[in-house]
C-alpha cells in the first residue's frame, strides 16, 4: 500500500507548493485547509496533472475537534501516513495592547494546539511507516524579539524549541523531526507589498514559496533537523550572535515600523 503525506494549510501559499512538490515527486496527498479556500480545485488539478492520489479536508483547524476529526478520517480510510507537515498558521502584526483577544487565542490554537495535537494523534501511524518524517513550518521570527511580532514570534518560538526535542524523542522510533525556519515569503498580494516595504537586507532575505518548498521537502526527505533557508537568512542567524543588543533593537524598531498596524 501505497504511503500519503498530509500537508495542512494546503490551499494556497507555501503549503500549495509544498503539494505540488510532493506530487511531483510522486507522492500521494491528504491535504487539509479552510472551508471554500481553493483546496478542491488544487486538489482537482494535483490528481489530473500529476497523477497521484489526493484526499482533499476541509476544516478549520482552529478547532480541537477538526484535529480529531482529521485524525478520524486516516483511521476510518485506513490511510498509512509517512510525511505530516505542518504548516497552517495565523499570522498577525500590531501592537499587543491593539489586537483583538480573540484573534490571539485563535492564532496560539493554530500555531501551537493544532501541530502538537496532530502529532500526538498521528505519531503512532507514523511510526508503523518508519522511516517517516514530521516537517514543522516556524518562522525566522522564532529566534528574534520583534515589536509587533510578538504572539507569531512567540509562538513560532513554541515550535521550534518542541521540534528539537522532539527530534531527538523520536530518533530511535525513526522518525525524523524537522524544523524550516523562513524569513519573509511572497505567499500573497499583500504580503509581496509589505516585503517591498522593507529595506534591502529584509527583501533580500524573502524566498517565493515554490523555492522555500523544495528547500523544505529535501531537508524533510533527508531527515535534516532545522534549516534556514536563504544564504541572507543564515547570515541574519550569525550577526544575530554578533551584534550588540541595542543595535539589534534600533535594527528590528526601524523594520517593523515599516509594517502596518492592522492584523
Amino acid at each position: 500500500m501505497k504511503t500519503y503525506s498530509l500537508i495542512t494549510g494546503a490551499s494556497q501559499g507555501f503549503g500549495k507548493a509544498m503539494a505540488l512538490e510532493f506530487a511531483k515527486r510522486e507522492m500521494n496527498l491528504i491535504l487539509v485547509a479552510l472551508p471554500n479556500s481553493g483546496l478542491k480545485k488544487v486538489s482537482n488539478f494535483i490528481e489530473q496533472h500529476l497523477q497521484v492520489r489526493v484526499h482533499c479536508l476541509e476544516f478549520d483547524l482552529s478547532f480541537t475537534e477538526s484535529c480529531y476529526a482529521v485524525a478520524r478520517y486516516i483511521e476510518t480510510h485506513n490511510l498509512p501516513v509517512k510525511y505530516l507537515v505542518n504548516n497552517a498558521g495565523v499570522l498577525s502584526r500590531g501592537l499587543f495592547s491593539g489586537l483583538d483577544e480573540n484573534y490571539i487565542l485563535k492564532q496560539i490554537d493554530v500555531n501551537v494546539m493544532t501541530p502538537t495535537l496532530l502529532i500526538k494523534l498521528l505519531l503512532a501511524n507514523l511510526k508503523r511507516n518508519a522511516p517517516s518524517g514530521i516537517l514543522n513550518i516556524s518562522s525566522m521570527a522564532s529566534f528574534f524579539a520583534l515589536p509587533k511580532k510578538q504572539v507569531y514570534g512567540g509562538t513560532k518560538a513554541y515550535l521550534t524549541s518542541f521540534s528539537r526535542s522532539l527530534a531527538k524523542e523520536l530518533k530511535p522510533d525513526n522518525v525524523s523531526v524537522t524544523i524550516i525556519c523562513p524569513g519573509g515569503l511572497n505567499t500573497t498580494t499583500r504580503l509581496c507589498y509589505q516585503n517591498r516595504l522593507m529595506g534591502w537586507v529584509t527583501r533580500q532575505s524573502v524566498l517565493n514559496p515554490e523555492d522555500a518548498a523544495t528547500i523544505a521537502v529535501e531537508a524533510l526527505l533527508k531527515g535534516k533537523a532545522m534549516v534556514v533557508p536563504g544564504f541572507i537568512n543564515k547570515c541574519l542567524m550569525v550577526l544575530d550572535k554578533l551584534l550588540p543588543e541595542i543595535i539589534k533593537d534600533k535594527l528590528a524598531e526601524r523594520e517593523i515600523n515599516k509594517l502596518p498596524v492592522s492584523t
